[in-house]
């Protein structure tokens, strides 16, 4: 049995580098006929949807990973990972973030800083895809001239908690946390612990732990 087992995981390190390549090329190609600005050193583990605007940036900093997909995050739902920039959307991701099956949609602006973990199944708006006027989000063809949208920040060393929905205009400060599950709908202060739907206040962050 053991050999059995020795043998197993030969056979799964080896898909697994394979796969790393694929994973790597085909996220390079996708990033590239999206126009996306992005370093070469950027960690994939699965495969991204990217969908970029020709009127939309997307930009990358380095030491970018993300897990998208089947088997590389089990909090995450199998979900992928998407990236969703509009015609006059601005997407910005720092250096050393780190993202598991998270759905990012930019219509305006979405800055994302350095050192931002986000958990599995996260989807972050600036947008609320539809308006909130029935006549005008009944009308047909749909009148989406007027869908409100507003600018989301998340600063430098925040993490965010798994299956979190982050909507339109918030800011979450510096070095806080947002616990798994919640909403978030206004903004979060620096060094602080936020968790539930809506999100609320928890606790501040000691010094010592910042």
């Amino acid at each position: 049995m053991s050999y059995i087992r020795i043998v197993n995981k030969a056979v799964n390190r080896a898909v697994k580098s394979v796969m790393g390549i694929a994973y790597w090329v085909v996220t390079w190609f996708r990033f590239k006929v999206n126009g996306v600005t992005f370093s070469l050193k950027y960690y994939p583990n699965g495969f991204p949807v990217v969908n970029v605007n020709l009127k939309g940036s997307f930009s990358i900093g380095h030491n970018f990973r993300f897990n998208s997909g089947r088997r590389h995050n089990i909090i995450g739902r199998q979900q992928l990972c998407y990236f969703v920039v509009g015609p006059q959307g601005k997407l910005t991701i720092g250096n050393h973030v780190g993202i598991s099956s998270t759905a990012i949609v930019c219509y305006e602006s979405i800055i994302i800083g350095d050192n931002v973990k986000i958990g599995g199944n996260t989807v972050i708006y600036d947008t609320d895809f539809h308006s909130l006027k029935v006549s005008e989000r009944t009308k047909v063809p749909e009148d989406f001239s007027k869908v409100k949208t507003k600018p989301v920040k998340i600063e430098d060393n925040a993490f965010i908690g798994a299956h979190t929905t982050i909507l339109k205009g918030v800011v979450i400060g510096r070095n806080s946390i947002v616990g798994s599950c919640s909403v978030v709908t206004k903004n979060i202060p620096p060094d602080e612990i936020w968790a539930g739907n809506p999100a609320r206040f928890i606790k501040k962050i000691e010094p010592e732990n910042i």
